[in-house]
């Protein structure tokens, strides 16, 4: 199945803030291949979107009640939220890429969908066989370049994780500000998933 555009702003409605609408629809794009793909494929495998909005956020922080999508939410508005503050506070002299920004918090876990995978006895989420193969930033950057996603945007799905960790490779501005975004939520995560497990 393809989704469009509308579709996908369904589950981030930040896609919409995107002004250049071809990257816009890129992104869309890339999102619908990787629902569509996920799970094995077609033509028994794939995510529907209340599928998706079930996914825990994070398969590596135990039993907590933070999800995938509402994940990929919080991160593109707290990278808008630090983008204001940047450009109000220091006038303007941080150049950020508002665009750039907002597709690489959008698509940076976009290979997540063909990383996990439904337990067919349990229906539980786990790393599937192509997860542990293949982390997510590898994934999703080849999804992004086979859509046409400028590099720049790939840079953030790329280095987002501890694959971007220097000396490694250096990070853009806003790979910089998209990786902190993602880990105060990760870190969050950890330690609530701790708190659970000492009930």
């Amino acid at each position: 199945m393809t989704y469009t555009t509308v579709q996908i702003a369904e589950l981030f409605p930040n896609l919409m803030d995107i002004k250049d609408a071809a990257l816009r629809d890129k992104v869309a794009a890339v999102w619908s291949e990787a629902i569509t793909l996920g799970c094995g494929g077609p033509p028994d495998g794939g995510w529907t979107f209340d599928e998706l909005r079930q996914v825990k956020f994070t398969l590596l922080a135990g039993d907590i009640d933070l999800m995938f999508i509402e994940h990929i939410n919080s991160c593109a508005r707290q990278c808008i939220a630090i983008a204001d503050v940047l450009h109000s506070v220091f006038s303007g002299k941080i150049p950020v890429n508002r665009d750039v920004l907002i597709a690489g918090a959008l698509l940076a876990d976009v290979g997540k969908p063909l990383e996990y995978d439904k337990d067919p006895r349990t229906g539980e989420i786990v790393q599937g066989r192509y997860g542990q193969l293949l982390r997510h930033p590898f994934s999703g950057v080849g999804m992004c370049y086979k859509h046409g996603v400028p590099a720049d945007v790939m840079h953030i799905v790329a280095t987002h994780s501890f694959e971007g960790d220097p000396p490694k490779v250096q990070r853009s501005i806003e790979s910089i500000i998209f990786h902190h975004a993602d880990f105060i939520d990760f870190d969050i995560a950890k330690y609530l998933g701790a708190q659970a497990a000492k009930r």
